[in-house]
C-alpha cells in the first residue's frame, strides 16, 4: 500500500519582480553625474573647453581678427570654425560641459545640506564606554559641581554640550561641513552670474573725439564692436553723451599716473548733467556702466585745393602700443579738387595723407617714436597720395588706414613726403596746400551691461570664506564620565597614586572627526580648565591652539 502524504503544500514563492532596466540605468547614471568625482572631471573639462576661446579669436570679440585667421590659415580655419572654435563660449560642446556641471553641483550639494541640517540639529553623540579607547584620554579630580561645572567649562568656549546624567558630550567645527556647503553654494551662483551676463549681457566699444562733433548716443550702430547677449533686443539704454574734456597726467618715466574724462550726459527723461569718470571709476548709468579704456590725439589736418576750398580732417590717430603715444592713422579727402562752377569731380584727383604722429619727436633722426606720452615736441610725418581712393565704387575700406590695394594696382600715386612742425604747411606738385593746424583729444570707451555681476561678486566673498573654513576649521568631540569616589584605581594620575580624601573622578577623552596636528595640545588645555588650573584655563581660552580656533569659529 502506497503512503499518502496529507502535509499541506508549501506556498508558492512569489516571483521576483526584475528591475527595470530603463530606470536602473537612469539611476545609475544620476548617481554618477552627481558624484563628487564627477564634478571635478568636469570643472577641469569646462578649463580645457576654454582654451579655444582664449588662444583662437572669437568672432563675438574681434571679427577683423577671425578674417585675419582665415587669410593666414584658410584649409584649418575653416576645420576650427564647423566645430564652433571661434565662438568657443556659445559652442553646443561648452554649453553641454557647462550644464553638466551646473547639474552635478546642485546633485552634490542637495543631500549634504540636509545632512548638514540634521547635524546641526542632532545632539552631540553618546559618550563611549571605553573612553581609555580614545586617542586623547585623561582621569583628574572631578571640580565642584560635577557634570554641571564641566558642561559650563566647555560651554564658555563654544562647544556644542549636551548633559546626559554624570556624562557630558561636547562636539565642535561644525563650520567645515559649512565652509565646504559654501564653497560648492558659490561654485553655482558663479554659473548662474555667468549665464545671466551671457544671456542678457551686453557691451559696446566706441572712440569718442573730444568737441561738439563727438557726441555719441547708445544705439547699435554708432558702435564700433558690440555684442549683444542672445535675450537682448536693440532697444538699449537711452542715453547720449558729450566728451568736453579729457586730462592726462604721467610721471618722468612715462608711466600714467592720472586720466579724467569730463562730459555731458543726456539720459532720456531728464536735463543734460555733467559727469566725470577715470579709469578705475566707471561712470554708472541707468542700465550701463562707462568705462575708460584708452585715449590719444585727433592731428587736425587742412586740406586747401587747387579751387581754394579747403577741408580739415579731424579723424583719430590710433596708437602703435609704445609708451610715447606713437600714433599711425589717415586722413582722407574724397571731395578735394571738385570745380566749384560745374560741381564736377574728378575721382582721380582725390587725396588721402598717411601720417605717423609724435607728441614728442627726438631731437634728432629718426623720427619714428615718441619719446614721452605728452606734447612737448610734436612733430608729424605725411605720405600724401593721389588718385582713385575707391570710395564711389563702394570698397570697403578702414577709416583709420590706408588700403594699400589701391597703391599696389596703379589707383594710387605717392606723390611725397614731409614731416611737419605745428602750424607748418607744405605745398604739393600741383600747387596744393596741407597744413598741420593742432591737435585735440579722443577716449575709447566701453559701454557694459551685465546683471550677474552681483552675483559674481557674492560667490566670490563666498568662495573665498568657504575655503577657508574648509580648510582651516577642524570638528573634534570631547566626552566627559564623573566617576563615583572608589570607582577608578587612579592610573591616570602622574604618581600613579589615587586621590584622596575619596573624592569622585573626571574621566576625559577627545577625539578628533578629521586630520588635527593640534589637538593634542587643545585637548591638554581643555583638561586643565577642567581641573580648575587658572593658568591652563586662562592659556586654553586665549593662547594657543584654542585661541586660533576660537578665531575661525567666533561665528560658530
Amino acid at each position: 500500500m502506497t503512503a499518502v502524504d496529507d502535509r499541506p503544500a508549501a506556498p508558492a514563492e512569489a516571483p521576483r519582480r526584475r528591475p527595470n532596466p530603463v530606470l536602473a540605468l537612469l539611476r545609475n547614471s544620476w548617481r554618477q553625474l552627481t558624484s563628487m568625482r564627477t564634478a571635478l572631471v568636469l570643472l577641469f573639462l569646462l578649463a580645457v573647453a576654454a582654451i579655444p576661446g582664449s588662444v583662437l579669436p572669437q568672432r563675438g570679440v574681434n571679427p577683423e581678427d577671425v578674417r585675419d585667421f582665415y587669410t593666414a590659415y584658410p584649409e584649418l580655419a575653416p576645420m576650427l570654425d564647423r566645430v564652433g572654435a571661434f565662438e568657443a563660449f556659445g559652442s553646443v560642446w561648452f554649453s553641454a560641459i557647462y550644464l553638466l556641471l551646473f547639474t552635478s553641483l546642485i546633485g552634490c550639494i542637495t543631500p549634504r545640506l540636509r545632512d548638514h541640517v540634521r547635524a546641526l540639529r542632532a545632539a552631540p553623540p553618546a559618550v563611549p564606554k571605553r573612553l581609555e579607547r580614545l586617542p586623547q584620554h585623561e582621569v583628574l579630580p572631578a571640580p565642584a559641581g560635577g557634570a554641571a561645572a564641566v558642561a559650563e567649562t566647555l560651554r564658555r568656549r563654544r562647544w556644542r554640550v549636551v548633559v546626559r546624567g554624570d556624562e557630558v558630550s561636547a562636539e565642535k567645527g561644525y563650520l567645515k561641513e559649512t565652509g565646504n556647503l559654501i564653497f560648492h553654494t558659490s561654485m553655482v551662483v558663479v554659473l548662474v552670474g555667468v549665464a545671466l551676463g551671457s544671456w542678457y549681457g551686453w557691451h559696446g566699444n566706441r572712440l569718442l573725439v573730444a568737441g561738439p562733433d563727438g557726441v555719441f548716443c547708445n544705439t547699435r550702430q554708432q558702435y564700433a564692436e558690440a555684442k549683444l547677449g542672445p535675450r537682448v533686443g536693440d532697444d538699449l539704454p537711452r542715453f547720449c553723451m558729450q566728451l568736453d574734456e579729457f586730462d592726462a597726467r604721467f610721471l618722468p618715466s612715462g608711466q600714467p599716473s592720472y586720466f579724467n574724462a569730463k562730459v555731458t550726459v543726456d539720459e532720456y527723461g531728464g536735463a543734460p548733467r555733467p559727469a566725470e569718470f577715470s579709469v578705475n571709476s566707471p561712470l554708472r548709468l541707468d542700465g550701463a556702466n562707462v568705462y575708460l579704456l584708452g585715449h590719444g590725439y585727433v592731428p587736425l589736418i587742412r586740406y586747401t585745393d587747387r579751387f581754394g576750398n579747403t577741408q580739415t580732417s579731424n579723424l583719430p590717430f590710433l596708437t602703435t602700443g609704445d609708451i610715447g603715444l606713437t600714433s599711425e592713422g589717415l586722413a582722407a579727402f574724397p571731395d578735394a579738387n571738385v570745380n566749384p562752377d560745374t560741381g564736377e569731380r574728378d575721382p582721380n584727383l582725390q587725396v588721402a595723407f598717411s601720417g605717423l604722429y609724435l607728441p614728442t619727436a627726438p631731437q634728432q633722426p629718426p623720427f619714428t617714436r615718441s619719446e614721452y606720452p605728452t606734447e612737448q615736441n610734436p612733430l608729424l610725418d605725411l605720405i600724401a597720395y593721389r588718385g582713385n581712393l575707391g570710395l564711389d565704387a563702394g570698397i570697403p575700406g578702414s577709416v583709420y588706414q590706408l588700403d594699400q590695394r589701391q597703391v599696389r594696382n596703379g589707383r594710387l600715386t605717392e606723390i611725397g613726403q614731409k614731416q611737419l612742425r605745428m602750424g607748418e604747411s607744405w605745398t604739393l606738385d600741383d600747387g596744393t596746400t596741407v597744413e598741420f593746424v593742432g591737435t585735440g583729444r579722443y577716449i575709447v570707451l566701453s559701454v557694459r551691461h551685465d546683471p550677474g555681476t552681483m552675483l559674481l561678486l557674492v560667490s566670490s566673498v563666498g568662495l573665498v570664506l568657504g575655503l577657508m573654513g574648509s580648510l582651516f576649521v577642524r570638528r573634534r568631540r570631547i566626552f566627559v564620565r564623573v566617576l563615583p569616589a572608589g570607582s577608578a584605581d587612579g592610573s591616570g594620575y602622574p604618581d600613579g597614586g589615587s586621590p584622596t580624601g575619596g573624592s569622585s573622578l573626571v574621566e576625559v577623552a577627545g577625539l578628533p572627526r578629521t586630520e588635527h596636528p593640534g589637538f593634542a595640545a587643545e585637548f591638554a588645555q581643555l583638561v586643565s580648565a577642567i581641573r580648575g588650573d587658572e593658568r591652563g584655563g586662562e592659556a586654553g581660552a586665549g593662547s594657543g591652539v584654542e585661541a586660533g580656533a576660537g578665531a575661525r569659529e567666533g561665528a560658530e
